[in-house]
């Protein structure tokens, strides 16, 4: 009995160590993906057999699962303040946000087990940190007939998660449950380069796979530069001598790009455009849906490869720009708002396409596009990808939210900003705004009714604040997040996504029979007001002529109107 019990401890370790770590993607030749609970398990039996491979759950999901964390350490330590004093570069990959593109899902399967069966090679300074699946609910909604133009694999994931929300629309707003536990994995990881791996739609091309880099100008300083002049060209080399001709996002204008096309400015709505608020060398590779599967999904493993040789090999650069970055960011008294692209400059990249033409539709009898793959060309496009930055706004000393909007307030702890509370009730003299301007999307976009164009006024105002109010210091790492997200001019703030609309509205109001008494008592007391009134009657026929229009002037110029209506209420301290 005891050398039965032997052999069987002996054996069972033989037993896992020989399982079968062939891939769906791999049994079925390239014509199917995995299921998400196929990916969940293949994580666990590496994690179970390989000790560089961890896996770990944080936070959930829409979908009601957790998200889960594989890192691949060769130290075989997974605490991540510790790799970072051990000088390790962290690449972050995030697959799956759009699950009907599961290219990057089934080849980080591949990759982290040819790491691991040392079929290939990882460098000792890196760290990958993989999340096998980020849209979890859009994975299980799983059909042959989402992406109905798009070159396999079998059945896929839909584009909506649980929500129904596209998830690479919500990194700022954050209405899902997977977007508050992707930025606890993101400051976690604290990643030096991040990669989230897509398809792209659009015109028919001859290029396997195209890269959207973070836009070098808004990234900025030292880092754009390296950006664009070392990192973008690093990666292309490194991919041509894998036998890829790597372009950049073919985010054309008109019907067909050979005209060339505007790099894509990535706000922070979308991943790469969140990291960039955090000082990470942001990337959405895009294979072409029309390419057959297997092609996109090995494209997909060669780029990862080269992210992981071009940050072993410039580790301790990416590593000093980054820290010079953060520290700068502390110092910073200034920051745009917003970029415009620079037509006046442009630069030529050679793209392979196809030549386009049109004839008549079948169901239309109309003209239609077409693309002739037997007709293939190459040629110098212009790209524009130089971006002017905009509506420039001196930093406070710090910005004051009253406890009340505690909706925004867990969202900057959930982005580990630093707050602090008031121990008492304080009356501060602070620069606020007011609303007066702004224009608002007719349709629902994910879930909101955008605001932009906002317009505001600044005053200095004597404001009382209440013990447990929120003052947030401007001398962080995270003063870049904290102005695109606070100041209510920014193209993704927290204004212009709705979270403050409630001031949009009066709640106090007046019975005009009543206040016709009470405003003409006090405007005999103030002939300012008075003259004020006389002014806009004598410009303005059409007030002059409307008495409801003039008793809300002269409420609106009262002490009885409510001072929290169009106020904007976070507040900045000099």
């Amino acid at each position: 009995m005891k050398k039965i019990c032997l052999l069987i401890a002996i054996f069972i370790p033989f037993l896992a160590f020989a399982q079968d770590l062939t891939t769906r993607y791999e049994k079925t030749n390239g014509q199917q993906t995995a299921t998400y609970n196929e990916v969940i398990d293949y994580y666990k039996l590496l994690a179970k057999r390989f000790p560089q491979i961890h896996l770990q759950t944080i936070g959930n999901t829409d979908a009601g699962f957790p998200l889960h964390l594989v890192t691949y350490s060769t130290s075989k330590v997974f605490d991540f303040n510790k790799l970072r004093q051990q000088n390790k570069r962290i690449i972050l990959i995030n697959n799956g946000i759009h699950p009907g593109e599961p290219d990057g899902i089934d080849a980080s399967m591949m990759l982290l087990r040819d790491l691991a069966l040392k079929r290939i090679s990882i460098p000792d300074n890196i760290v990958l940190a993989v999340i096998p699946v980020y849209n979890i609910g859009g994975m299980l909604n799983r059909s042959p007939y989402y992406r109905v133009d798009q070159n396999g694999p079998d059945a896929f994931g839909s584009r909506g998660n649980a929500q129904n929300l596209d998830l690479n629309r919500d990194f700022i707003k954050t209405d899902s449950r997977n977007a508050l536990a992707f930025q606890q994995i993101y400051h976690l990881t604290d990643p030096d380069v991040f990669i989230d791996n897509h398809v792209s739609n659009g015109a028919d091309y001859q290029h396997i796979i195209t890269l959207l880099a973070t836009q070098h100008t808004k990234l900025g300083g030292p880092m754009g530069d390296f950006l664009h002049k070392t990192f973008e060209p690093g990666l292309y080399s490194l991919m041509k001598a894998k036998g890829y001709d790597l372009v950049p996002y073919v985010n054309h204008f008109g019907n067909t790009p050979d005209s060339g096309w505007t790099e894509f400015a990535d706000g922070p709505r979308y991943s790469s455009g969140y990291t960039t608020l955090f000082h990470t060398f942001g990337f959405v590779p895009e294979t072409h849906m029309l390419k057959p599967y297997p092609q996109r999904v090995k494209a997909t493993y060669a780029l990862m490869e080269c992210f992981i040789q071009f940050t072993s090999e410039h580790s301790q650069e990416i590593k000093q720009l980054r820290d010079a970055t953060k520290q700068a960011s502390i110092n910073q008294t200034s920051f745009p708002l917003a970029w415009k692209v620079d037509k006046s400059q442009h630069r030529l990249i050679t793209f392979r396409g196809f030549t386009a033409g049109y004839k008549p539709s079948s169901i239309s009898g109309l003209p239609r596009l077409y693309y002739d793959r037997a007709a293939p060309y190459v040629k110098e496009v212009k790209f524009y990808d130089t971006y002017s930055p905009e509506n420039f706004v001196n930093k406070p000393q710090a910005y004051i939210i009253p406890q009340g909007w505690w909706a925004v307030i867990n969202l900057l702890k959930n982005n580990q900003v630093k707050l602090q509370q008031l121990q008492k009730d304080t009356i501060m003299v602070v620069e606020t705004y007011h609303i007066t301007d702004y224009q608002s999307y007719p349709k629902p976009f994910e879930k909101h009714y955008l605001h932009t164009n906002v317009k505001v006024r600044s005053s200095m105002d004597s404001i009382r604040f209440r013990k447990g109010d929120y003052y947030i210091p401007m001398n962080q790492t995270a003063n870049r997040y904290l102005m695109e997200v606070l100041e209510p001019t920014a193209p993704d703030s927290y204004f212009a996504w709705n979270f403050f609309d409630a001031i949009l509205s009066q709640k106090e109001g007046y019975s005009p029979y009543v206040f016709e008494d009470t405003g003409a008592e006090w405007l005999s007391q103030h002939p300012e007001v008075q003259e004020q009134l006389q002014q806009k009657k004598a410009g303005d026929s059409t007030f002059a002529n409307s008495a409801g229009a003039q008793l809300e002037f002269i409420f609106n110029s009262s002490p009885y109107a409510e001072p929290e209506y169009m106020r904007y209420p976070v507040y900045r301290v000099f």
